[in-house]
C-alpha cells in the first residue's frame, strides 16, 4: 500500500503542477487581415493577458478565410469576414452566437451603424464589428482637372458611368475593383436599379453599362492601383475607401508631387464591414471574449484607426482618431451621407450566376 502511495503521490503532484502549467499557457488563435492592427494593440494585449499564448496568422482575401471556416475545424478562436461573407457563413451555422455579458464594452458600439449590419447578422446576434468603408473613387486632383476642366463630377458616379466623363479619362488611367459583388452594385444604383437585385436580367442591364464604359477602363484590380494612383501612374480609381488615404500617404511619403483626393459620391454607395467572430468549433472561447471585449475600448482602436486609415465603428473613440481621419466626411461619412450608404447582400444562385457570367464577360471586353 506504502509502495503504492509512494507512486501515486509524484503522479498526483505531477498532475497538478502539470495542470497548472497547462492553465498558464492557455493558447488564443486570432486570423485577421492582413496589415489590420498595430503591433502595439498586440503587445498590450499579451502584457495584460499574462497566461495567453496569442497566436496571430493573417490572409488576404475573404475566400481564404471561408475556405477555412467551412471545413468546421478552422482551429482558430477570433476570426475577422466581411459582413457579406459573414452573412453566407451564419446561414451554414460556423459561428458561435455571442453571450453579451461578455463584451461590457459593446456599449461603445455606433446603434446607427449596428443597425445597418443588421441586414447581414440580424439582431447583431454573431458579431461585433472591428473595422468599416466604403467603396469610393479615389483621384488625382491635377490630371482629372487638366481632362475635364474644373468642373468635372469628381463627387458623383456619373465620373465613371458617362461617356463623355471617363473617355477622357483615359488618357491618364483609370482601374476598377477586380470585385464583381462591389462594381456591378454601383452599375445597377447608377441605372436606378437595386444595387441587391436577384433579378438576373438587371445584371444583363448593367453588364450593357460597362460594356459601354470598357473601352477607357485600363484595368481590374483589388490592390495594385493604391501603388499606381500614388506614383501618378493612374489618375482615377474605384476602391476601398481607407486605400486611397494610404495611397496619399505612400504619395507624400516619397514626395514625388504626386496628390490623392478622394470622394464618397453623392448618390451613395456600398459600406462594408469586417466582423469579429468566433467559429463554433473555437477551443478558447473564454479568451476570444477578452480580446473582442478588449479591441471594443475605445483606447485600443483609436490608435488601430490612424494606422490602417480605416474608421472603426467605436462611438467613443471618434474622438481619439487622427483629425486627418476622423475630419475626413469621406472616410467617417456624415450623417447626410451615412442615409445614402447601402449594405450588399449574398444573392441567390440564379442571380449570382448572372453575375458572374456578366463579369467574365466585361473584363474580356467581349
Amino acid at each position: 500500500m506504502s509502495r503504492l502511495k509512494r507512486l501515486m503521490v509524484p503522479a498526483l503532484c505531477a498532475a497538478l503542477f502539470g495542470g497548472a502549467v497547462h492553465a498558464e499557457e492557455r493558447t488564443l488563435r486570432v486570423y485577421n487581415w492582413f496589415d489590420y492592427i498595430t503591433p502595439k494593440a498586440l503587445e498590450d494585449f499579451k502584457a495584460q493577458n499574462s497566461q495567453v499564448k496569442l497566436v496571430y496568422d493573417i490572409f488576404d482575401t475573404n475566400e481564404a478565410l471561408e475556405a477555412k471556416l467551412l471545413t468546421g475545424n478552422s482551429g482558430y478562436d477570433v476570426v475577422v469576414p466581411s459582413n457579406v461573407f459573414l452573412a453566407k457563413q451564419i446561414e451554414a451555422g460556423v459561428f458561435q452566437p455571442l453571450d453579451r455579458s461578455k463584451l461590457p464594452n459593446w456599449n461603445h458600439l455606433d446603434p446607427k451603424l449596428m443597425k445597418l449590419i443588421e441586414a447581414n447578422d440580424p439582431g447583431n446576434q454573431f458579431a461585433v464589428p472591428y473595422m468599416y468603408g466604403t467603396i469610393l473613387i479615389g483621384f488625382n486632383p491635377d490630371k482629372v482637372k487638366a481632362a475635364l476642366g474644373d468642373s468635372a463630377p469628381v463627387n458623383s458616379w456619373d465620373l465613371i458611368f458617362k461617356e463623355e466623363n471617363i473617355s477622357k479619362l483615359k488618357q491618364c488611367g483609370v482601374a476598377l475593383l477586380d470585385s464583381p459583388s462591389e462594381i456591378l452594385p454601383l452599375a445597377l444604383q447608377h441605372l436606378g436599379l437595386d444595387p441587391n437585385s436577384k433579378k438576373p436580367a438587371d445584371y444583363a442591364k448593367a453588364e450593357a453599362l460597362l460594356m459601354k464604359i470598357r473601352p477607357y477602363i485600363t484595368y481590374f484590380h483589388s490592390s495594385k492601383y493604391m501603388a499606381d494612383i500614388a506614383n501618378g501612374d493612374i489618375c482615377v480609381a474605384v476602391g476601398y475607401s481607407g486605400s486611397f488615404s494610404q495611397a496619399a500617404n505612400r504619395a507624400k511619403d516619397a514626395k514625388n508631387g504626386v496628390v490623392v483626393d478622394m470622394r464618397l459620391p453623392k448618390e451613395g454607395a456600398p459600406i462594408w464591414f469586417d466582423m469579429l467572430a468566433i467559429p463554433k468549433g473555437a477551443k478558447n472561447p473564454e479568451d476570444a471574449y477578452t480580446f473582442i471585449n478588449y479591441l471594443l475600448q475605445p483606447q485600443v482602436i483609436a490608435p488601430v484607426s490612424d494606422f490602417v486609415g480605416y474608421p472603426n465603428p467605436n462611438k467613443d473613440a471618434t474622438e481619439m482618431v487622427d483629425p486627418a481621419i476622423r475630419q475626413n466626411p469621406n472616410l467617417y461619412p456624415t450623417e447626410a451621407a451615412m442615409a445614402t450608404l447601402y449594405t450588399l447582400q449574398p444573392l441567390p444562385r440564379d442571380a449570382e450566376r448572372a453575375r458572374t457570367r456578366a463579369w467574365t464577360r466585361i473584363k474580356s471586353g467581349q
